[in-house]
């Protein structure tokens, strides 16, 4: 078996030995043999953990069958991380054993975990897109442009362009950009010049 223990490095009193030394005892009560001990310092949310990264790929080579933890949250922040996680490990042939939530993946109430965690996965998902759609919806309400502003040096090339006479068409193949794109930018520009007289 692995141990895995994580601490944030933002926290300077937490140490991952507090974690470790709990698993310790748990896997001397168990009689498991232990195959190796991985940590990080470093916060939940980050997409990458070195320590984890490496149990994992040891976690594929078959090295060990089980993983312990003292929390989820040791893992990752979000569902989505934590599912992907524990996929992971499933395909690999290895238990997760979360000693202070009692919980064990190959035990059927582990199994139902799976279940929970990828509905709460997809639902978390629709959420986000959801009040992103709802975001873009006010934005545009509220007459605010949606996307990075346009480069201004772009915007000075394609006037130099059309006050050379160059159509739009031919603008748009010189500068390798859509006709469409082309037409907009001038016609927001033009605008701009406008509001700026009348104001």
């Amino acid at each position: 078996m692995a141990l895995y223990a994580r601490v944030s490095r933002a926290d300077k009193d937490q140490d991952p030995e507090n974690q470790l030394r709990k698993l310790r005892e748990y896997a001397m009560r168990n009689q498991w043999d232990i195959y190796a001990e991985f940590h990080d310092y470093i916060s939940g949310a980050a997409p990458v953990k070195p320590a984890l990264e490496k149990m994992l790929r040891e976690g594929r080579g078959r090295h060990y069958d089980a993983v312990f933890i003292v929390r989820l949250d040791r893992l990752g922040r979000s569902t989505k991380q934590l599912l992907t996680l524990l996929e992971d490990l499933d395909r690999f042939g290895v238990a997760l054993i979360c000693t202070d939530q009692q919980i064990d993946t190959k035990s059927p109430a582990g199994k139902l975990l799976f279940t929970v965690l990828g509905a709460v996965a997809e639902l978390e998902l629709d959420l986000i897109r959801e009040r992103t759609k709802d975001g873009l919806a006010r934005a545009r309400a509220q007459g605010k442009r949606i996307g990075r502003a346009p480069d201004p040096e772009v915007t000075k090339e394609l006037l130099r362009l059309q006050a050379q006479g160059l159509t739009i068409r031919q603008i748009s193949e010189r500068q390798g950009m859509s006709y469409q794109a082309v037409k907009q930018r001038l016609r927001r520009e033009r605008s701009q010049r406008v509001q700026k007289r009348v104001g």
